[in-house]
């Protein structure tokens, strides 16, 4: 029995300019490589779209006619299709950069996908812990641990999530070459895109790094990664997040308090104490200051709570 010919959505012009878009988003941009894959998706769910709405597999000259109301009737019927309003936004980029790449050769124009605004998303606040939640989290990190190298370990990660703001993959990614000194210093981290920044490190931080390597049972060659497994093989953010999700059990903390939440209080609590946001944008690694601007909200929200628990007329 001869197997169907694959469906064939968009014309071979199309194809090859989709392939050259998808190479510069990984070569010049230096994207994330989900945040790749994800622009990849939601582009072929938009030509396969328009193979239906428009009778054809689309070509280059297809695109440079499609009118707003052509993008609209995209996102709707994603939304029937039941996506929600961040990945219609992101699906809207996804389609744009590819339209703004074409503009740029002079094969298009981005006028009709400009004009179409992505649906709006609630923000949702992060949910930081408090300061002393946050302290405690570090410091019994290794409580529920049958190893010390292990305790000392989790204590480490945990320590640079809120001691220095890191994602949890910007810490599982350092190698053992870039350690921070015990005594504390700078630390250079790789974070998203590959783009590089300067982070201080605290003494406290340097020496929960320090008693790790002091204590792990595997040779830490200079360019392996630091954080280790119990086999050997660089650490899974799962093992992270499982160790965080007992200690928060064992010491009555809610579901939020996750690796990531420990990020958050990072920036909330130095926000709190006098931080400037421009700096916190900086340690954080965020591309656009609007991204960090989210933090002044909650610790409004913290201001106004305390306001209410504290004052005679709240």
């Amino acid at each position: 029995m001869t197997e169907p010919a694959p469906l064939i959505t968009m014309a071979p012009d199309l194809a090859a300019a989709v392939a050259e878009w998808r190479r510069w988003l990984a070569d010049l941009r230096r994207l994330s490589p989900r945040t790749d894959e994800a622009y990849g998706r939601d582009v072929d769910d938009f030509v396969r779209f328009l193979t239906g709405h428009l009778g054809a597999p689309p070509t280059v000259a297809d695109l440079s006619r499609l009118s707003p109301a052509d993008y609209r009737a995209f996102l709707a019927r994603r939304r029937r299709d039941g996506l929600a309003a961040p990945s219609l936004a992101r699906s809207l980029s996804g389609i744009r950069s590819l339209i703004r790449f074409l503009e740029k050769r002079g094969e298009t124009t981005s006028a009709a996908v400009a004009a179409v605004r992505a649906p709006k998303a609630p923000r949702r606040l992060p949910r930081p812990l408090g300061v002393a939640d946050a302290l405690s989290v570090v410091s019994d990190a290794g409580a529920l641990a049958e190893e010390p190298w292990v305790a000392a370990r989790d204590g480490a990660v945990l320590a640079l999530l809120y001691g220095a703001g890191l994602r949890i993959s910007e810490a599982l990614s350092l190698t053992a070459a870039e350690a921070p000194p015990e005594t504390g210093g700078a630390l250079r981290v790789t974070g998203k895109g590959g783009k590089t920044r300067l982070v201080p490190v605290l003494p406290a931080v340097g020496r929960a790094v320090a008693a790790y390597v002091r204590l792990a049972p595997f040779r830490l060659a200079p360019e392996a990664p630091l954080f280790r497994g119990v086999k050997g093989g660089p650490l899974s953010p799962r093992v992270v997040q499982l160790a965080l999700q007992r200690l928060r059990g064992a010491l009555g903390l809610p579901e939020t308090a996750t690796p990531h939440a420990l990020r958050h209080s990072f920036a909330t609590h130095l926000l709190g104490s006098g931080g400037d946001l421009r700096t916190i944008q900086e340690l954080l690694g965020h591309a656009n200051l609007s991204t960090t601007q989210v933090y002044t909200s909650v610790d409004a929200e913290r201001l106004v709570a305390a306001w209410k628990g504290a004052h005679p007329r709240a």
